[in-house]
């Protein structure tokens, strides 16, 4: 095998580190030692360097520098091993042994492999793709520590092809121990799982949640060699939270090595005891939960009938306190203002669990947020909780109201509280703003009462993060509602350190950590001409389809541009600006007898053919 150009050199000098690092010469030595004492104490012959080979080759030493070496060459800038490949095959199987990145040798990392899956039996029967043609996918996304992940797609499969790893920073967030490397024992107090999320992602681009599971990773501090291959279980989501969909082989990896492993025992020991802390929490706070309700119900009998949500299923189906859903989520740079916030979330795709059978009914299924942000779509409450933790974020004091709209259909919004008493109603689905002005009943008919402009009728109770209040006026229509949170004649509160108990981050808490907010991945200059192509191809075969012809006008074309941009400010905003100037432009665009006719239309997905179905209606 011919070397390139000073690859001798680096060859050579990653041979020697290897050796250096397995103290290969110490070995050497006392093989030698000990061969001169078994085999030339009585003739005092000469050893031979063949004797020296063979005494090596018998005690495994040259075989597990073989092992330890492993060859790393760069082509196209990925890492393939030395095993050897036939020249029409491209594709390393094998997952890379040496990564390059920029690592911080005074830092600690979890490294984490996901190599394959098995058993996804719901894709037993699905054909293997053909080259180029579009399939159904999986994603794996990763959360720990304020570090978010994501697997490159692969083909579902009944043994889908996963082969990506993952570096994941164990002390991310504290910049005290940022010079001190973390060891074991510091690392056994990390209780923050690996949350991993499979996504499905069929051949229109519609996703849908696949599983949701929170990975134990501190196993690997007791690995013998630290390193640790995990079968995965994953279970279905809503209505099918007990049933199996497929196994994920998962490696861990701790780098450094650790020079230090603790005992399986320490470790075990430390796993019963968090879930002990946590178990009795969490079953205190249901022992106040039943006591503030009896005590609610005491109030007036008919609060029995009042959407008071206390506790709410996740996606796995573990019922959580719905204080724990929310959490002061800081946007970064991502998000400017309270409203454009509220844009973003409006945008997020709206979509009911799914329930089996018929009957009307709703499934419920409050999704953790890196399930919603993920999928990017879920139900109303996915949404409230994301606008609620935002808004807390921004320094306002903010909460989810629990209640009803038209026709007595239960739904979530959120709810603003100014300093100046000012209540404001924000509508998660479409970024509305209400302002709430109350009725007062007791006012005789000549006093003019301020006309409700927002769509919801009543309200049970609201929360957030550190509160929960029922809502015990003699009316729960939010038209006469009195917002005054702090008057416990209308509004009966729970103890903050109930609440604080088992709805805190931290140790000893079942709460999954939240995510951060990512930048898209998406350039939206290119998909937007792209999605504009699409739509012109659509607009002319549906037109030469009822025999006209169809010509564009590029220039007038570009003009409607500040018109979109206007749109979209007002969206984030309320505010409209530059209409004069693109009104101007158009009519000068618009040649005499000529009228310009054209509306708006808002869409939440990239799907042209969808898009172009909506405006035929």
């Amino acid at each position: 095998m011919a070397l390139p150009p000073g690859k001798g050199s680096e060859l050579k000098q990653l041979i020697q580190q290897q050796l250096q690092k397995m103290d290969v010469h110490g070995r050497i030595r006392e093989v030698l030692a000990e061969t001169i004492r078994e085999e030339l104490a009585p003739e005092h012959q000469q050893l031979s360097t063949e004797d020296l080979i063979k005494a090596l080759r018998q005690r495994g030493i040259i075989d597990d520098v073989m092992k330890e070496l492993k060859f790393v060459t760069d082509v196209n800038g990925k890492e393939r091993t030395s095993s050897p490949k036939p020249s029409t095959h491209f594709v390393d199987r094998e997952p890379p042994v040496l990564k390059k990145t920029n690592i911080d040798p005074t830092r600690r990392y979890l490294y984490l492999q996901v190599l394959g899956g098995k058993a996804f039996l719901e894709h037993l029967q699905e054909p293997d793709p053909l080259p180029g043609q579009i399939c159904s996918t999986f994603t794996l996304c990763l959360h720990f520590r304020n570090q978010r992940f994501r697997s490159k797609p692969v083909p579902c499969a009944c043994e889908p092809d996963f082969h990506d790893g993952f570096l994941l920073e164990v002390h991310k967030e504290s910049l005290g121990d940022g010079s001190k490397m973390v060891d074991a024992t510091t690392m056994l107090s990390v209780c923050d799982p690996v949350h991993m999320v499979l996504i499905k992602t069929d051949t229109f681009g519609e996703t849908t949640l696949v599983a949701s599971y929170f990975l134990e990773w501190r196993s690997v501090l007791a690995a013998e060699n630290g390193i640790t291959n995990v079968a995965v279980e994953l279970l279905g989501v809503g209505t099918e939270s007990k049933v199996s969909v497929g196994v994920l082989n998962v490696r861990l990896e701790m780098y450094p090595p650790l020079s230090k492993t603790l005992s399986p025992e320490i470790t075990n020991t430390q796993f019963t005891l968090e879930r002990q802390k946590i178990a009795e929490k969490e079953r205190l706070f249901l022992v106040y939960a039943k006591q503030w309700w009896r005590e609610y119900l005491q109030i007036r009998p008919t609060h029995n009938s009042r959407l008071v949500k206390i506790f709410a299923q996740d996606e796995n189906g573990v019922n959580r306190p719905v204080c724990s859903y929310i959490r002061p989520l800081r946007a970064g740079r991502l998000l400017d203002t309270p409203r454009q916030a509220a844009r973003f979330v409006s945008v997020l795709g709206y979509e009911r669990a799914p329930v089996i059978g018929g009957g009307g009914g709703k499934q419920e299924q409050w999704c953790t947020l890196l399930a919603f942000i993920c999928r990017n779509k879920g139900d109303c409450e996915d949404h409230a909780n994301l606008l609620c933790s935002l808004l807390l974020g921004y320094g306002l004091e903010a909460f989810v109201c629990v209640g009803t709209k038209a026709k007595g259909v239960p739904h979530t919004w959120v709810m603003t509280c100014g300093t100046d008493g000012t209540i404001t109603f924000w509508e998660s689905l479409t970024g509305h703003r209400y302002i709430h002005r109350p009725i007062n009943p007791d006012d005789p008919p000549i006093v003019e009462q301020p006309k409700p402009l927002y769509p919801y009728r009543t309200i049970g109770c609201v929360f957030n993060h550190q509160k929960f209040y029922g809502n015990c006026q003699p009316s729960d229509a939010v038209e006469v509602c009195v917002f005054d949170l702090h008057d416990e004649s209308k509004w009966k509160p729970m103890s903050a350190e109930a609440i604080k108990s088992v709805c805190s981050p931290g140790t000893a808490s079942s709460v999954p950590p939240f995510p951060p907010l990512c930048a898209s991945a998406i350039d939206a200059a290119v998909t937007s001409n792209d999605i504009e192509l699409q739509l012109r191809i659509l607009v002319s075969e549906h037109r030469k389809d009822l025999g006209l012809s169809t010509v564009w006008d590029d220039h007038l074309s570009y003009l409607l541009s500040p018109a979109l941009a206007a749109y979209e400010l007002e969206r984030a905003t309320g505010i409209s600006a530059g209409n004069e100037e693109f009104q101007d432009a158009v009519r000068r665009a618009v040649p005499d007898g000529h009228t310009f006719k054209g509306f708006p239309i808002h869409f939440v997905y990239r799907n042209a053919r969808r898009a172009f179905a909506t405006c035929l209606r």
